[in-house]
């Protein structure tokens, strides 16, 4: 009987080999030049693969009969071949014409199965390397800020990127759309510290580019998200040599070098490759403090191809440095910048001057990183494991690892005692009338004059080491029926992360300038008595002000369903998710430090963890539907809808015990409905959608930090309810075969509609707000530019508008719109016989210099329109960049 079992299962898997057919070939432009990475599928199915670098593609499929195959590349007419498919090997040679629409481009994110942007029932954006490359943006915010429904705040520098998706109320930080590198999250949970994902990673000429997916199906997949997910994609090698090298010059000192290459690893009959890609650099702007960034990042990944799959091993190292800026003083009525003691208008109240500033603690000496601006310094280790049990069944699973250690040191000016800045004379007399005289100089020993503007501020470096463990594993079934094709996938995402939020804080007086020097300040009292109000600079040496560690656990179980049939494309999914926290809060106590006569008490004592904690667990479970099809009209023109009931889990650091087991308030999820109806067009000259949606947000909790006796302290915590609705469209137009007119328009109404507030200074609650607009979120946000592109010539000109919004929740103060402009050229010189190039380009940002306000003082939310100062972040300044990029 074993022998018959035996011999009946080679019989069957001989005639499944049999069945198989073979289809290979090769895919080049008009010019006959090879096209590397374009799609190459079997419409209706999973089956495919992609181009390698010479162009060159193969794979195997148990399909039979006749079958459609269509070759798709951005940019490139798609191209469709029929063929049947009998067990006899197919050869396809296929040229694809320049002039396809965006809309072609096969997705990879929020899906389980490859298809087009076009095919795709929900709303997806997507930057190429090469336009990131010739932008040299200062951060995340210039290269998502073309995305239609987003927000983008991008004052602050190159990192922590404010980010807000179709009406949210975020405080942005990605906290609603995680940040991911090759399909996993850079972090894989929100809320134990209060950094953005960006600070762990920076973009490099190693990604193919960014896919923006918007709306309530990405929720289903991986990690999940209930707005939408930004994921980066890595290049891995191939069977050619590519290396890249690009120098980037800017003013105000800026020198980086990017570069990049991947190939094959051993000889010719070799299935592994790899890819190693990075940059160093080093910047004293955009906006120079005296505190320079610098840093580098390394990362690569190996690949080896099976027969039926592949294992790839990705990893990163960072070790970076970069300035943050902070809101400052602004002129109340106009938003302008103020002008200083050397009479140039005042840009950050940063200081080089305080770099290795220390002070004793009772627990040691406490070293500030504050020349160290946003530090991160670690990395991740990604395993990613694809295999093809048959051509109906695939498996995929992803490992990671991360572990970093991260700073994140603020210079928050004009958040000091006294704010707002005044001349020496009147600041001694502020902060105390009876005085009977006073000595100053700058630390150093220079004079400084009684007519001089003064300022105090205060620094906060929060210490926030994180450690990562997250996965993912799914398996999908591809079911053929008599109209279509079912691609039903299960899956689990697994994470464990854990981090501790630990903060320091002081005080500074200081000249107000760019880059200003710190002041020493003693007086006599009105009783006769010396003191001496500020040492090194500092006037008070608060010390530790935050003691936390979190840890968070994830679980979560998801099936879908992606069907495609003739003229209809159906997605279902469910997910159901559990998750486990633990806060364990540490208690500050203050002890006298320096005993030295006439020093201040806030000289004298310093606050330090005093080694106790209060410890609670929260838990919470919940689960999301999604619900979307598409139709397909013709061969341009789609028309879709999806439904989605999510869920977000709240920051568990908004929890924090009250005595050991007990939270203030039940920790629970936060609901949100999602509904987005659209059209999808696209041919030779025209390509893009329109889409309405609706967001609903319910249960949400929102933290807002405010002073309390001078130190920076959760203040408010709030649940809210919100609505949105809006409309958004982008369009691709190619006037010419090489100049297009692209762009985007959103215009989305929101609403507060319930906002409790609990004072957690006073332990009370108010109803307030109920009705307004949300905080530092617009009403219109719009794009245009002309690119140009010959492929010798390259030229771009872009407008980015967003509209008038409110600084806070109350709608006290209303900022005016702000439009950033950039231009950019570039000239392509080819190089020896191997299609080697040099392209040579420059690049300007906010070519206008528009000094708009990106935000107001998320710390300060009780402004006054009317008021002499207002305390805000603009623009970063005008912007000069020269780069060189050398393929080869």
């Amino acid at each position: 009987m074993k022998k018959l079992l035996v011999f009946a299962l080679c019989v069957f898997a001989f005639q499944g080999l049999l069945a198989q057919s073979q289809i290979s070939g090769n895919v080049k432009d008009a010019n006959g030049n090879p096209i590397m990475g374009a799609n190459i599928t079997i419409e209706g199915s999973t089956a495919g693969t992609t181009s390698d670098f010479d162009g060159k593609f193969i794979f195997t499929t148990t399909l039979e009969g006749n079958q459609e195959v269509l070759f798709s590349y951005v940019g490139y007419v798609s191209f469709k071949k029929v063929v049947n498919l009998d067990g006899k090997p197919i050869i396809i040679n296929a040229v694809l014409n320049e002039g396809g629409n965006v809309l072609d481009e096969v997705m990879l994110t929020a899906s389980s199965t490859f298809r087009s942007q076009k095919q795709a029932a929900l709303s997806i954006s997507s930057v190429k390397q090469a336009a990131i490359t010739k932008l040299s943006a200062n951060s995340q915010a210039d290269i998502i800020r073309t995305v239609p429904g987003i927000t983008a705040e991008g004052g602050g520098g190159e990192t922590a990127t404010n980010v807000f998706v179709r009406g949210l109320p975020s405080g942005g930080q990605y906290v609603f759309n995680p940040l991911q590198y090759d399909g996993m999250p850079l972090m894989s949970t929100f809320g134990l510290n209060s950094s953005a994902h960006d600070v762990y990673a920076r973009p490099d000429i190693g990604m193919k580019g960014v896919e923006f997916v918007r709306g309530g199906s990405a929720i289903l997949y991986g990690a999940g998200s209930v707005a939408g997910i930004i994921n980066y994609t890595s290049k891995t090698g191939d069977t050619n040599e590519e290396n890249i090298i690009n120098v980037e010059w800017a003013d105000k000192g800026r020198l980086k070098t990017d570069f990049y290459t991947g190939g094959k690893l051993g000889g010719e009959d070799s299935n592994t490759f790899y890819a190693f890609t990075g940059f160093i650099r080093k910047d004293d702007g955009p906006i120079e403090t005296g505190l320079p960034t610098k840093g580098v990042q390394f990362r690569g990944n190996i690949k080896k191809k099976f027969d039926k799959g592949s294992f790839t091993l990705h990893g990163q190292y960072i070790n970076d440095k970069a300035q943050f800026f902070m809101p400052l003083p602004l002129e109340g009525g106009t938003r302008a910048r103020l002008k200083g003691n050397d009479g140039e208008d005042v840009y950050s109240l940063a200081t080089g001057e305080l770099a290795n500033t220390s002070f004793k603690t009772p627990g040691g000496l406490y070293e500030s990183p504050i020349e160290d601006g946003v530090y991160t310094n670690g990395g991740y280790v990604l395993g990613e494991f694809v295999y093809d049990f048959a051509e109906d069944l695939k498996f995929k699973s992803k490992v990671k690892f991360a572990e970093y250690k991260h700073n994140f040191a603020l210079y928050i000016g004009g958040n000091g005692a006294n704010p707002n800045p005044m001349t020496l004379d009147s600041y001694v007399n502020s902060i105390d009338p009876a005085n009977q005289g006073y000595s100053a100089e700058f630390q150093g020993g220079l004079p400084i004059s009684g007519n001089d503007l003064v300022i105090d501020n205060l620094h906060i470096d929060r210490l926030r080491p994180m450690t990562d463990y997250s996965g993912e594993a799914s398996l999908t079934k591809t079911i053929d029926v008599e109209n279509g094709t079912h691609n039903i996938t299960l899956g689990t995402f697994l994470a464990r992360t854990e981090a501790e939020d630990v903060n320091y804080q002081y005080r500074v007086l200081s000249e107000f300038n760019n880059n200003p020097r710190i002041i020493n300040l003693n007086y006599t009292d009105g009783s006769g008595d010396d003191v001496t109000y500020s040492q090194g600079g500092l006037y008070d040496r608060i010390g530790m002000t935050s003691n936390k560690y979190l840890s968070q656990n994830r679980t979560a179980l998801y099936i879908s369903d992606e069907m495609i049939f003739d003229k209809w494309r159906f997605d279902v999914g469910f997910r159901y998710e559990d998750t486990q926290g633990t806060f364990n809060n540490g208690s500050i106590a203050e002890e006298q430090v320096y005993d030295e006569a006439g020093l201040t008490p806030a000289l004298s004592n310093v606050k330090y963890g005093d080694g106790s904690f209060v410890r609670a667990n929260v838990s919470a479970s919940d689960w999301a539907v999604s619900l979307a099809a598409l139709h397909e009209l013709n061969d341009n023109l789609n028309i879709y809808a999806n439904f989605s009931k999510g869920y977000f889990f709240p920051q568990i650091r908004q929890f924090a015990p009250i005595i050991t087991g007990q939270t203030g308030a039940k920790y629970d999820s936060e609901k949100i409905v999602q509904f987005e109806t659209g059209i999808k067009y696209g041919n030779g000259k025209l390509s893009g959608s329109v889409a309405a949606y609706y967001v609903g947000l319910s249960d949400r909790i929102k933290l807002t930090q405010g002073f309390d006796n001078g130190i920076l302290v959760d203040k408010t915590r709030s649940e809210q309810n919100t609505r949105t609705i809006g409309l958004e469209a982008n369009w691709n137009y190619k006037l010419t075969d090489n100049l297009s007119l692209v762009g985007s328009a959103t215009y989305q109404d929101h609403e507060l509609t319930k906002n409790v507030d609990e004072d957690l200074i006073a332990n009370t609650k108010t109803t307030s707000n109920e009705g307004n607009e949300l905080a530092r979120q617009p009403n219109f946000l719009g794009n245009i530019g002309l690119n140009f592109d010959n492929k010798k010539y390259d030229a771009v000109f872009s407008m980015s508008h967003t509209g008038e919004k409110f600084a806070a929740d109350n709608n006290n103060v209303e900022l005016e719109a702000i439009t950033i402009a950039r231009l950019g050229a570039g000239y392509t010189f080819n190089i020896g016989e191997d299609e080697e190039n040099l392209r040579l380009g420059f690049s300007i940002f906010n070519l206008f210099d528009d000094e708009g306000v990106t935000e107001g003082d998320p710390r300060n939310v009780d402004q006054s329109g009317d008021a002499e100062f207002f305390f805000g972040r603009p623009i970063l300044p005008r912007r000069f960049f020269l780069t060189a990029t050398f393929n080869f």
